[in-house]
């Protein structure tokens, strides 16, 4: 059986062909090219030493724990911080090494709404809402709210997934044709 992360789902969820060609047909997408992937992983080895205290306090942190490795059935995923909330809810709460332009994108969103389920069966506590951190913003701390639609969304991905994997299934690509003039399979690709 797979064990998907958080970028499985978003990759997945951005087009799903990504999923055939990455984990069917064993075709990398050589991400580790790009500038942001690489400058994104080297600040969390950071993040720890610039992360302050109050955004904690502002947020209504009980207890945190940085750095968790969750895993289940068919999902992991290492969460930079898992929060206990003041009402007893939990959250995670995730850095990005970005500027923040008075939107949180999709892949962020799928990114907390992962941590969500991770987080709710590690747990057993329920999720509502996320953070996220904009190094590149002074460290802006930004909540996102998490539905029981979203984590749903989630689960159901990872079902598809797992399909098209297990059963070497070519699925439909994007209906966002925009999105093909990016992708890194775009040349292997048939409409």
């Amino acid at each position: 059986m797979a064990s998907l992360t958080p970028s499985h789902i978003i990759e997945y969820l951005f087009c799903p062909r990504y999923t055939f060609f990455e984990y069917v047909l064993s075709i990398p997408q050589y991400e580790e090219k790009f500038y942001k992937v690489r400058k994104g992983r080297d600040s969390h080895d950071l993040k720890l030493e610039q992360n302050k205290e109050y955004l904690r306090k502002k947020i209504g942190v009980v207890e945190k724990w940085q750095d968790q490795y969750l895993t289940n059935e068919h999902l992991r995923g290492k969460v930079d911080e898992v929060l206990l909330l003041k009402d007893g809810t939990m959250a995670p709460l995730d850095y990005k090494f970005a500027v923040y332009n008075d939107r949180v994108y999709d892949t962020y969103r799928q990114q907390m709404f992962c941590y969500a389920v991770l987080i709710e069966e590690n747990y057993n506590k329920p999720v509502e809402r996320g953070y996220l951190v904009y190094i590149r913003s002074k460290n802006k701390l930004i909540e996102v709210e998490i539905k029981e639609i979203d984590k749903a969304l989630i689960r159901k991905s990872i079902s598809e997934i797992l399909s098209i994997i297990e059963n070497n299934i070519y699925p439909k690509a994007t209906k966002y044709k925009k999105r093909c003039l990016n992708c890194t399979y775009r040349n292997i690709c048939t409409k």
